[in-house]
């Protein structure tokens, strides 16, 4: 395994969670504990050794080795009349890196969450921009637009929805999109996963939200419809590893973020979950 792999930062619990009980998981094939010490702060241990921890988003974060900095930022999160939502987390039988390129495809929409975040005819995917940010060295995606039957839960009625996303880390994406009910404010959507092994996942969206109507609950329900709907697709893709060869799989004008993803990986030296170029 490539230290890099190691060194970043990984979602393994949320915070909340860890009142009732431990938390035996795995972290990139290692066994850990999540627990809290006794005075309530969260510690994460791998074979009786302490390991790095943060509490951000409502989750607890730990790392394998020596990261370079914190957990990303995410600016909204601070910003005062948004709702967080902590959605839990679903288990996914499929490549970490799968359930993050799967969340920056734009082309399923239509197909997979048919009259939610998408509906036929309107199937095509516009030209958007993509570029890999070496100041911060993160993926976006921007002037990304599509036609929605109801693009969140507060929505009423179609709307053509704007999108950027955002890859801040190997397993991280969050994605910014029209906010129905407040013109110029983005909502935050974000898909946080860990790496259980090569081939499972444990996936932890988490969203800040400006919407005084719904519930919680109801929040919380519409974002685990839309992953519940995508985990069955996830499950079967094959090849089960993420090719970071293009020429493994044919891309399309509707995949530029993907590539983009890819090509990221591969100059991270990200191989955990990956298919690589055979020799």
């Amino acid at each position: 395994m490539s230290v890099t792999m190691q060194d970043h930062w990984y979602p393994v619990a949320l915070a909340s969670g860890l009142r009732r009980s431990a938390r035996d998981t795995l972290l990139l094939g290692r066994a850990i504990r999540v627990a809290l010490d006794d005075g309530g702060a969260p510690v994460v241990t791998a074979e009786g050794r302490a390991l790095p921890v943060q509490v951000k988003f409502g989750h607890v974060w730990t790392t394998l080795g020596v990261p370079a900095g914190d957990v990303f930022d995410i600016p909204e999160a601070d910003q005062p009349g948004r709702r967080l939502v902590e959605v839990g987390s679903v288990k996914v039988r499929c490549s970490p890196l799968r359930a993050v390129e799967n969340f920056l495809d734009i082309a399923h929409f239509p197909f997979v969450h048919t009259d939610v975040l998408g509906s036929e005819p309107h199937t095509e995917v516009e030209r958007y921009e993509v570029e890999i940010r070496d100041d911060v060295d993160e993926v976006w995606a921007t002037k990304v637009k599509f036609f929605q039957p109801q693009a969140a839960r507060s929505a009423q009625g179609g709307i053509t929805t704007e999108y950027m996303y955002r890859v801040p880390g190997p397993t991280c994406s969050v994605l910014y999109k029209t906010c129905p009910p407040r013109p110029g404010e983005w909502d935050v959507i974000t898909l946080f996963v860990q790496p259980l092994t090569e081939t499972t996942c444990e996936v932890w969206p988490w969203m800040a939200l400006f919407d005084d109507d719904s519930t919680m609950t109801e929040m919380i329900h519409f974002q685990q419809l839309i992953f519940l709907q995508d985990r069955s697709i996830l499950e079967n893709q094959l090849p089960a590893l993420l090719p970071l060869d293009p020429g493994r799989e044919i891309p399309t004008r509707a995949d530029m973020l993907s590539i983009a993803y890819r090509r990221w990986l591969k100059r991270h030296g990200y191989t955990f979950g990956a298919q690589l170029v055979a020799a």
